[in-house]
């Protein structure tokens, strides 16, 4: 089990990212298109700058749903490799079979 604090960081992150999502996206668009002229972009990448770090999609990071484990997760399933082997041969996780030759 991964450090509650760890968890409720990294929520808190998510919950960021989602207030924020509008407004970064439009401003990243702005900073991409080529098509506008240098000092238009310069000013949405000083802006984007002002928004917290920890909006930033990048800084949230993918855990187990069960355990919080960070690392090693299957994305269709939202959990460890550890918890999906467990649950997987108790039989709790419809369509995963156990590989056999």
């Amino acid at each position: 089990m991964a450090k509650l604090s760890s968890i409720n960081k990294n929520e808190r992150r998510k919950k960021l990212v989602k207030k924020y999502s509008g407004q970064y996206a439009k401003l990243k668009a702005i900073a991409d298109d080529e098509s506008k002229d240098d000092m238009e972009r310069l000013i949405a990448r000083l802006k984007m700058a002002e928004i917290p770090r920890n909006a930033n999609p990048t800084r949230v990071r993918n855990r187990c749903q069960m355990t919080g484990r960070p690392r090693a997760n299957y994305r269709k399933f939202g959990l460890s490799r550890v918890m999906l082997r467990e649950l997987g041969n108790k039989g709790l996780i419809p369509g995963l079979t156990k590989s056999s030759w």
